[in-house]
């Protein structure tokens, strides 16, 4: 299962967090089983890079003379042999045996010579390899490692690079959102947010209110953004809530729930249509209710006609590098480039032009990534800021301190709230909100 799994997120661009409960759903495993395919699949893609190094040194040559069915096998070899319990022996016997399950019977000597190469020598060896890379920190790229640095300076976290990077190597547990009006956390409530729940463990699909879009799966630090945007002042009836970019529907679910309590509406832009219907989904239980509390549009925020009334909330979720949610994506670590950023940048920076276009004057948007870069987050805010005159930044801390259950120590990023994984628990958001003053 580890291994279909991995192939699929090599192959076909595809993310471990989607594919993996999918994968788990089709199969009748006990928990254990469960808890250990989840762990092959979690631990061998995070570190990924230094079972690379580890590769490439028993093996005598580079990455490139491997089939990517190969890697898949040696790397999950690689990591129960350094990481995990496993017997080196028991790591070997069942690589070899995988890969004839799998058609590889012309690479089986060449998986149990590596992995015997391995054997040979003591662990300390291979740590040792990986600790001489300068290209790795805490299994993430050192480019990597250095936007972090940068971003922990101006966020009161100067030296604590290595705590925020090993939060990134620590599976997260599944949070629950209950949707106001709908449904209430009961039991293990989060820390920060009043609609949130953790799951101690099993499967949420058996959570009471999950198949019916009652409750649903959503980290916390997305819950308090799109609360942020919500709760910052009642909502009244008649307003309108924009969402910009808004698959899967995470947030704009929450924003339904609390639209359709006030009278509010919500209207969900998606630019591709597999999302637009994962928002749709996302948002049943509140259309079953009111059909007219939330619209879901299909097309691309950029360019899509304005609207005749101006909306009083604009919640843009930018596309962002994801850097923030490494511990749910950690195959995106390996993925990502520096080049990616800049026209992300340009995309950002459009977006929020337009959301403060099309939010009436008195106001205000939010402007979200799941990124902590400074580039994507202060860096578009401020030139958005300077080039056009007409908004203001909003105490987003202060007001966060009155939306959460209980004041959120370490989230204040000058006028800005940055959640950390390794401080909050939860992933590494950053949340402005905006008002249009003229």
């Amino acid at each position: 299962m580890a291994f279909d799994v991995l192939l699929e997120v090599a192959t076909q661009d595809a993310y471990t967090n989607l594919v993996l409960p999918r994968v788990l759903g089709s199969h009748a495993l006990e928990s254990r089983d469960r808890n250990l395919a989840t762990e092959l699949v979690y631990g061998s893609s995070r570190r990924q890079g230094e079972l690379d190094v580890v590769l490439e040194g028993a093996a005598g040559r580079p990455l490139t003379d491997f089939q990517t069915e190969v890697l898949v096998i040696l790397r999950l070899a690689l990591h129960q042999m350094l990481f995990l319990r496993v017997p080196d022996h028991a790591a070997v016997d069942e690589s070899v045996e995988l890969a004839k399950e799998k058609g590889l019977h012309r690479a089986t000597g060449l998986i149990n010579a590596i992995l015997r190469n391995v054997t040979r020598q003591p662990a300390e060896h291979w740590m040792g390899l990986i600790a001489g890379r300068e290209n790795l920190i805490s299994s993430h790229p050192t480019w990597i490692a250095t936007e972090f640095d940068q971003a922990l300076k101006i966020s009161g976290g100067e030296g604590q690079l290595i705590e925020a990077l090993e939060a990134h190597n620590v599976s997260p547990l599944v949070t629950l959102v209950h949707l106001p009006g709908f449904s209430r956390p009961e039991s293990n409530p989060t820390v920060f947010s009043p609609l949130g729940a953790v799951l101690a463990g099993g499967n949420p699909s058996s959570v009471p209110g999950v198949a019916d879009g009652r409750v649903r799966v959503q980290d916390e630090g997305s819950q308090l953004a799109a609360l942020l945007l919500s709760r910052f002042a009642p909502l009244k009836p008649g307003e309108r809530i924009l969402d910009m970019c808004s698959g899967p529907g995470g947030k704009t679910a929450v924003l339904g729930a609390d639209a359709l309590d006030s009278g509010a509406v919500v209207v969900a832009w998606e630019k591709a249509p597999h999302r637009a219907r994962l928002v749709a989904a996302s948002v049943a239980a509140i259309t079953r209710r009111n059909r007219a509390t939330v619209t879901v549009i299909t097309g691309d925020a950029l360019t899509l006609a304005e609207e005749s009334q101006s909306y009083d909330r604009v919640l843009l979720d930018a596309p962002c590098s994801g850097l923030g949610a490494l511990r749910r994506r950690p195959e995106a670590r390996w993925r990502k480039d520096p080049a990616d950023l800049s026209s992300l940048i340009t995309l950002q920076t459009k977006l929020l032009h337009r959301a403060l276009d099309l939010v009436a004057v008195g106001g205000v948007v939010a402007y979200v990534t799941c990124s902590p870069v400074i580039q994507e987050t202060e860096g578009v805010v401020n030139s958005v800021m300077e080039a056009r005159g007409d908004s203001e930044l909003l105490d987003t801390p202060s007001i966060l301190d009155t939306i959460a259950t209980k004041p959120v120590p370490g989230a204040a990023r000058g006028s800005a709230v940055q959640l950390w994984g390794y401080r909050h628990g939860c992933d590494d958001m950053f949340i402005q909100l905006l008002r249009r003053v003229s």
